[in-house]
């Protein structure tokens, strides 16, 4: 027990002579209201030089979901790009993306969309699963993490 309490005093004099590093600064992006109430998380949180945001659902800015797989991957994507822009960033920006779809029978159709948001060769890295029931019953839901824009 001695021992370890002199490990500890030992740490702790050493660490009172050492620089404490700073934190880096973290900048929050407020989530839009869906259907009128507030979300309970950022759309977007940049943490130095990259910009981590939560998944998108095809929510148009009236509160509903498009019909069908295609009209809510683009909403989706299209909500992606107007979180990019407000870090500044955008679509070359993105690095990873996480891509979550009720029904894997319409994996295609989502692909098909979702490729031409990229420049050709420049895809992403990404994973995907389905997912057995996503927030207020979409079809797809896609994260990404993207290098920040200056300030």
């Amino acid at each position: 027990m001695k021992t370890i309490s002199a490990a500890i005093l030992v740490a702790a004099t050493f660490l009172q002579g050492a620089p404490v590093a700073a934190k880096t600064p973290m900048k929050h992006y407020p989530a839009p209201a869906a259907r009128g109430t507030p979300l309970p998380f950022s759309s977007a949180v940049r943490v130095g030089d990259t910009l981590y945001l939560s998944g998108q659902i095809g929510l148009r800015p009236d509160g509903t979901l498009p019909d069908g797989i295609e009209a809510q991957a683009r909403q989706v994507m299209d909500n992606i790009a107007s979180v990019l822009a407000a870090g500044g960033a955008g679509w070359d920006d993105v690095f990873k993306c996480t891509v979550m779809i009720e029904n894997m029978a319409e994996w295609a159709a989502f692909n098909a969309v979702y490729v031409t948001y990229f420049k050709p060769g420049a895809l992403p890295a990404r994973s995907a699963f389905g997912a057995d029931g996503l927030a207020m019953g979409a079809l797809v839901e896609v994260e990404c993490m993207a290098r920040a824009g200056g300030g």
